[in-house]
């Protein structure tokens, strides 16, 4: 019989990637914070699901986490400058979600992401990490988005999809289908921004990740709870006032970026970073 790979009591956690890992959405009680999560980072109001899930493996094992995400990051930043202060040390888990913020950018470059990615995933398995990931779904439509506009960007986000479908082809790991899980389109599973996770949102994910994690024979003595404490819960005034105050002037930082290249798009005309000689990978599902 195989020996268990977990017999270790000691687990190294590292956590990477964006706001939705810094834990935006997901406020600590007590704290006042930026509803847009604009400049966080972990560990200053923010609590979040990788936290969750660190807090809950403690119930079983010596936890040492490490979350060095940071909002509002890219795949390129996150192979950059979050990869290298992880340090040297073995690793037993590492999350990676990432992704979201190059698809809402005129720049994107899916070379440059599949590079960083890879790049990611080479390091932190080369060290011991079972890696952490996630498939994501369709923002447009979380975002309540029109039809011409959900379109491109949903083409993009199953780019980025495809080349997590690469990285998990070539490092395995455990990855979460955000797009098969119903929740995922419910409004009380997003924070005020709908762009990330609420509480609930947040506790959903570390569970469906602890779940993953004891399928695969690791010990959890307190898997992390799904119920929320609702002091955040969205609400119509609440949605309002988050247009007014963050919504709108985020759109209008967007707009002189991403519209004039969403526009084009709609309108039938090919505009992608993506060599034409190389096959992507297109979902049947989706707008």
């Amino acid at each position: 019989m195989a020996a268990s790979p977990w017999l270790n009591v000691n687990l190294h956690y590292v956590a990477l990637g964006d706001s939705t890992t810094v834990g935006v959405g997901d406020p600590l009680a007590g704290c006042a914070v930026r509803l847009s999560g604009a400049g966080a980072v972990p560990g200053q109001g923010w609590r979040g699901w990788a936290s969750l899930l660190a807090e809950s493996l403690g119930s079983s094992h010596r936890v040492t986490f490490s979350n060095v995400a940071t909002s509002g990051a890219t795949a390129p930043l996150v192979a950059r400058e979050q990869l290298p202060s992880t340090g040297d040390d073995r690793i037993d888990l590492a999350s990676l979600i990432v992704g979201v913020n190059d698809t809402m950018r005129s720049t994107f470059d899916p070379i440059e992401i599949r590079d960083s990615l890879q790049e990611c995933g080479d390091r932190l398995t080369a060290r011991g990490a079972l890696l952490l990931t996630v498939r994501f779904h369709d923002h447009g439509q979380v975002f309540g988005l029109p039809k011409w506009l959900r379109r491109p960007l949903w083409r993009r986000i199953e780019v980025v999809n495809s080349l997590y479908d690469d990285l998990v082809a070539s490092y395995g790991g455990i990855r979460i289908d955000l797009a098969d899980r119903p929740e995922i389109y419910q409004r009380d599973f997003w924070s005020v921004d709908r762009l990330h996770p609420g509480e609930r949102g947040h506790r959903r994910l570390a569970r469906s990740f602890a779940d993953e994690l004891v399928a695969r024979g690791l010990p959890i003595d307190v898997l992390p709870a799904l119920e929320s404490d609702a002091r955040y819960a969205p609400s119509k005034w609440n949605d309002a006032v988050w247009m007014v105050r963050e919504g709108i002037p985020w759109v209008g930082r967007r707009a002189s970026d991403l519209m004039p290249w969403a526009t084009r798009m709609a309108l039938g005309h090919r505009v992608s970073a993506w060599p034409v000689s190389m096959d992507v990978p297109r979902s049947s599902s989706g707008p």
